[in-house]
Formats: C-alpha cells, sequence, structure tokens
C-alpha cells in the first residue's frame, strides 16, 4: 500500500488471528511496526517471543494481527492457553515471567484505524465471552488510546491489581535527578560506594553487544546461580531452558530490540548484574543479581546509582523502567511512576450485568490468593 495516500481513503486493514509458524513469515513487518508503534515494547516484539519459542519457554502464543498486504497496523501476542478469569481460563494477551507488560502495537501513522482493527480482533478473540489483558500499561499513549476505545464502543470493562511501577524519565543531569531523592537516600547511596570503594578498585562497565555482552550474560547467570535463587532452583542457569533463554535473548541482534548489560566489578571480578532490553527510548531493567557475600555493601544498589549516572552522562536513553511488580527495590531510586493493571473485558456478545457477576466471581478469587499469601507469609516468617 502507497504510503502517500490517506489513511481514509485506505481499504481498511484484514484482522487475523495466526499462529506462531504463521506469524514468522512477518517478522520483518513486525519489526517495522514495532518500529513506528506509538508504544513500542519489547514486549509485543517477534524477538522477545522468538527467544521464548526457541528456548521452549511456555506455549508459543497465537498473535492478533491486522494488516494491509505485507504491513501490519495492530498487533498484540494471545495466551495460546487463555487467562484465567472468574472459575476458568478465557482468551486473553500474552505475558510470561520475562514479559512484564502487554502493550499492543498501534501504527502511529494511523493509530484510530488500527486501534479499531484492533478492538475487533478482540471481538474475534473472545467470540461471546469476556478478555482478560494482564499487566497493560494504562497511561501510555496505547493503553489511553485503548481505554478511550473501549468506552466509545460501550463494552463492558474493569481495571484489577493496578499498582504504580517506578520508572524514571531522564532529567538534564544527574544533579537533577538526585535532587528528587530525600536527603537520607543520597547519603546512602555515597557511603555504599565509598564503602564498596575501601575494599577493592570499584567500577562499572556496559555491553551491549558482541563477546564482551555475551560474556557480561555469563556473568550475570554465574551471580544469580550463586544466591538465593540457586539454592532453591529459580535461576535462570539452572534449567538449560531458561539458561538458553537468556543467552537467545540477550545477544547481539539486529532490528528495534537491542539488549544491553550492566556490570559493577570489583578489582575486575563482577559483583552485580544488570541485564536490560532497550527499545523505543526506554530501557527495560529485566533481571538483576548481585555478589550475596557483599549483601552489606549493597552492591546490587550501587550498580543501579551507577546505570543511572550513566543514563544522564550517555543518553542511552530516555526512561528506566523498573519492570518490576509492586515492592520492589527500585520504589526508592525512582521518583516517576506509570500505572500498570489488569484489564478485563466484554468485547462483544456480554451484557453488563453477565459481565458483573463474572467480574464479582474473579475479585472473590483474587481476595482468596492475596489471604493465602499473607498466610503463607505469617507461617513462614
Amino acid at each position: 500500500m502507497d504510503a502517500s495516500v490517506p489513511p481514509a481513503l485506505r481499504p481498511p486493514p484484514i484482522v487475523e488471528i495466526l499462529d506462531w509458524p504463521a506469524m514468522q513469515a512477518h517478522a520483518g513487518a513486525w519489526d517495522e511496526l514495532l518500529s513506528r508503534a506509538v508504544a513500542p515494547s519489547p514486549f509485543a516484539s517477534h524477538a522477545v517471543i522468538a527467544a521464548h519459542a526457541e528456548a521452549g519457554i511456555g506455549r508459543a502464543p497465537r498473535v492478533l494481527a491486522a494488516r494491509r498486504g505485507d504491513r501490519l497496523v495492530a498487533l498484540l501476542p494471545l495466551s495460546a492457553g487463555g487467562v484465567r478469569f472468574g472459575a476458568r481460563r478465557r482468551a486473553g494477551a500474552w505475558t510470561s515471567p520475562y514479559a512484564v507488560a502487554s502493550t499492543p502495537l498501534i501504527d502511529a501513522g494511523e493509530p484510530d484505524t488500527a486501534m479499531a482493527a484492533l478492538l475487533d480482533g478482540l471481538a474475534l478473540a473472545a467470540g461471546t465471552g469476556p478478555f482478560a489483558w494482564p499487566l497493560l500499561p494504562l497511561d501510555d499513549p496505547a493503553g489511553a488510546a485503548l481505554m478511550a476505545g473501549l468506552a466509545r464502543r460501550g463494552w463492558p470493562h474493569a481495571v484489577e491489581g493496578a499498582f504504580s511501577r517506578p520508572v524514571l524519565d531522564r532529567r538534564a543531569d544527574y544533579e537533577a535527578y538526585e535532587a528528587t531523592l530525600g536527603r537520607g537516600r543520597r547519603r546512602s547511596l555515597r557511603r555504599l560506594g565509598r564503602r564498596l570503594a575501601e575494599t577493592g578498585a570499584l567500577a562499572h562497565r556496559c555491553a551491549t553487544e558482541g563477546e564482551a555482552l555475551a560474556s557480561a550474560v555469563e556473568a550475570f547467570l554465574a551471580l544469580e546461580a550463586a544466591g538465593w535463587k540457586g539454592r532453591g532452583g529459580t535461576a535462570l542457569a539452572a534449567d538449560p531452558r531458561t539458561a538458553a533463554f537468556a543467552r537467545r535473548l540477550f545477544r547481539t541482534q539486529g532490528g528495534p530490540v537491542r539488549a544491553r548489560a550492566d556490570l559493577l566489578t570489583l578489582d575486575g571480578r563482577p559483583i552485580a548484574a544488570s541485564l536490560a532490553l532497550v527499545c523505543g527510548g526506554t530501557a527495560h531493567l529485566l533481571k538483576t543479581a548481585y555478589d550475596e557475600t557483599l549483601r552489606r555493601f549493597a552492591p546490587g544498589l550501587v550498580l543501579e546509582d551507577a546505570i543511572v549516572r550513566a543514563l544522564h552522562r550517555d543518553g542511552f536513553a530516555r526512561r528506566l523502567d523498573s519492570a518490576s511488580l509492586p515492592g520492589g527495590v527500585l520504589d526508592e531510586l525512582y521518583p516517576d511512576r506509570e500505572r500498570v493493571g489488569d484489564l478485563l473485558l466484554a468485547p462483544g456478545g456480554m451484557d453488563e450485568a453477565s459481565f458483573r457477576r463474572l467480574l464479582a466471581v474473579e475479585r472473590l478469587r483474587r481476595a482468596g490468593r492475596q489471604g493465602l499469601k499473607r498466610l503463607s507469609a505469617r507461617l513462614a516468617s
């Protein structure tokens, strides 16, 4: 389709739901859509989903795609096994333990048409039932446009489990950022850095490609395996599949998603590591690990401060995203917030009263789950 043709004169997009093998033929168009999306997200990218599929992490998602010929205008990965909503699993957006947001890809060149096509696709995916959309960023341009589109169509919907995820928008310089911290936190960070530096030569380095990146990923895997996750069997290196996944995801590759690794070293030895995906001007800090024998020096926090300094010095991104769930360590270091929540909706065929009854069941389920977590925490204390 000629891009010079006004969107209003173009034919409507074809909306379809494709399995993973079928989407492989659209990998290039997928990358192109990500590059021009109103809210680029690595978690909706071909690169991230391919890493999951190739390592055998979970079931490969289906993909809701709207396209004109070979040009994609909207895309949302869908859970192959469904998402729990009420008493059973329903059609829903895809997430994983390593994909902590479910932003849809919407073409910035024709956002209204693309959003309309996405909403048509939700109705196609859900049929006469509801749709569950976990971990949706609610305030970014795609999330805000989606909520407005739901309101226009009058579809019953609700947001549950919303929380504020820490993010850091780059300031004019590090000193401007530092001014957002409390005096006690500023002093603590400086003191921790000085104490570590007193024990040896302390250095921060980053890697974004080649052997340096591969070596940094191995350093992360070793640090994580040596800590509490290794003892509990949940470190990435504890399972050949998740180890392969990490090496596949955080590697040199072309396209709009780039890997970044930051290391804090002491006398040349890695004592903290952070792995990130950089996409659309945001660095998503997905995984961190540190040498737990140095816990009293908080090397993980010292590394986080070094990353913030590098952000303001080098400008490698416009924003740092903690990629965290509530209660993370970055709550006190990142002054900005992005609302994330689980969107539950009825795209078609379900009236408001039926949706509200189902929503009541879901709220009871969530309350019961939270009660079990609190009980487990008390028993473990």
